[in-house]
């Protein structure tokens, strides 16, 4: 088995809320003691965390199954029962997270040590102390804690550079970027040399560049042929690719035949060829480079490709060729962050929920409120406002403002209070 591994699939559960507890007071002469059943505790969340120590989703391969600790149960006496443990788990830098069902992206993990939630525990349910009223004093049930899912997640590792070396296999992008920065990748003189994405890092006028050196591309690659989409995969965040071709022919093949195949392969897989280039010739200093790089200098003059003579082997041309690429940096957009999508919910029917008002808390009633109230990430502004937005088109607000709520008036769904914001 292969030490690199960018993709794989787990599974992964929250942990239940604990049950409420039923419970009455009981005490030496006190004959009819009120209901003390105290909350269960709360699930514990699953997290991720960006671990810049980790380089490859190999260890998902041998454990693919992640359970958070449920929540306990509550106790007499107001106990409320112990929180679930957070169960963490640490992928690399650069790693995409995808619900398996829908392909909807759920994070980017491209901040290192970044931690975030992935599921959230289940509430506890209340015990029955919160069920007393003045007509019903002694409430003989509890609520049970919030059940989760299991859900299942794609993970895709993708490459975080800012320069992406890519190429026809054996061109010399190994060599070139061994040259350039003090990365030590495996160089040697046959195809697919490079098994995985190396990378290193070069400073230039006070600014560190990330540089990928990406395996060897061939004719179909964007179908899957070669390592195919195996590593296209890694050149999708880098913001320059750097182009690499054997300008002396070495193994027989025409360089421009080469360019132009390796850029149908990148437009094949989507918009890479689209993404600024920087066409760099390697091996000069071998016989029938001259006059092929006059060839290439033609074709690119019309592209609007900058061209670079180089040679990994004598160490020349490397400083124009780097000069060129800080001051392109200089000017292009960041590294592509994946935006997470928000988990579409189903409408709320209009006779789901209902307002229920004691005088101080108006109380939004009905298991579609939980259901929605559980899909929510309140240490999130985004998911927030996704939250308020949903209430909107609902029609809650509507129904809230109706029933008497105003700017500041207490509103609860569920176990969760809020403020009124119109």
């Amino acid at each position: 088995m292969s030490n690199f591994v960018d993709q794989v699939r787990i599974t992964a559960k929250a942990g239940n809320g604990g049950n409420g507890s039923m419970s009455f007071h009981r005490e030496k002469y006190v004959i009819n003691g009120g209901p003390d059943g105290g909350d269960g505790g709360r699930g514990g969340d699953v997290l991720v965390f960006a671990d810049t120590n980790m380089h490859t989703l190999l260890d998902f391969r041998f454990r693919s199954k992640y359970t958070a600790e449920n929540g306990g149960d509550g106790a007499p006496n107001r106990q409320t029962g112990k929180n679930g443990e957070n169960l963490l788990i640490k992928v690399p830098v650069g790693t995409v997270i995808r619900d398996a069902d829908t392909d909807r992206v759920v994070m980017d993990m491209d901040t290192p040590g970044e931690t975030r939630v992935l599921l959230k525990g289940g509430r506890g349910g209340w015990g029955n102390t919160h069920f007393a009223t003045p007509t019903r004093q002694a409430p003989n049930f509890a609520k049970p804690g919030v059940k989760t899912e299991i859900r299942t997640f794609r993970m895709e590792l993708k490459t975080i550079a800012d320069v992406g070396l890519v190429g026809y296999p054996n061109v010399g992008k190994s060599s070139i970027l061994s040259v350039v920065t003090s990365a030590k990748p495996k160089v040697g003189n046959y195809h697919f040399t490079t098994l995985t994405p190396n990378l290193g890092i070069v400073r230039r006028y006070g600014k560190d560049i990330v540089l990928a050196d990406i395996p060897g591309l061939i004719e179909g690659a964007a179908e899957g042929a070669g390592l195919g989409h195996d590593f296209l995969r890694h050149v999708e965040r880098t913001r320059l690719l750097l182009h690499v071709v054997d300008i002396s022919g070495s193994e027989g093949r025409d360089p421009i035949d080469d360019f132009d195949q390796i850029n149908d392969e990148l437009a094949n897989y989507g918009d890479l060829a689209d993404r600024p280039q920087i066409i760099v010739c390697n091996k000069t200093d071998l016989p029938g480079a001259e006059e092929n790089l006059k060839r290439m200098q033609a074709l690119a003059d019309g592209m609007g490709y900058p061209v670079f003579a180089v040679s990994a082997a004598t160490h020349q041309g490397f400083d124009a060729l780097l000069d060129e690429t800080a001051k392109q940096l200089e000017t292009l957009p960041p590294i592509l962050h994946y935006e997470a999508e928000p988990e579409e919910v189903p409408d709320i029917a209009e006779d789901a929920f209902r307002i229920v008002f004691d005088g101080a808390v108006y109380e939004v009633r009905g298991p579609e409120m939980e259901r929605l109230i559980d899909s929510v990430n309140f240490d999130d502004n985004e998911s927030l406002n996704w939250f308020h937005r949903t209430l909107r088109r609902n029609g809650v607000i509507d129904a809230l403002r109706k029933a008497g709520a105003g700017e500041g008036s207490t509103v609860r769904i569920a176990d969760m209070e809020f403020d009124f914001v119109d």
